[in-house]
């Protein structure tokens, strides 16, 4: 004997207000989930757009003003010191 073959089944008439019922959320669920997709490429196609604006305008600037991109003296991130790591100190340095 099987589980379903316990389980009573409830008549198709009365059924039919539930599985109408369960498509109406699924449907809900699924425009909801659109809904937050579709704002969310959005925005980023707006923030695209702005670091697309800036990054030409930085280029623009660094192309008209020789005298700064020679003072710049090529990569910017050439001259800073590199960041320490995480947890690494000095040699002899111990965490115990």
């Amino acid at each position: 004997m099987t589980v379903l073959g316990i389980a009573p089944a409830l008549p198709l008439h009365a059924a039919g207000k539930y599985v109408a019922g369960a498509y109406v959320v699924f449907v809900l669920l699924i425009l909801i989930y659109v809904t937050i997709m579709a704002v969310r490429l959005g925005r980023m196609e707006r923030q695209l757009v702005e670091l697309n604006r800036d990054l030409a305008r930085r280029d623009e600037t660094m192309t008209t003003d020789p005298e700064r991109e020679r003072d710049a003296g090529g990569d910017p991130d050439a001259r800073r010191e590199p960041a320490p790591m995480s947890g690494a100190g000095r040699p002899g340095d111990s965490p115990l």
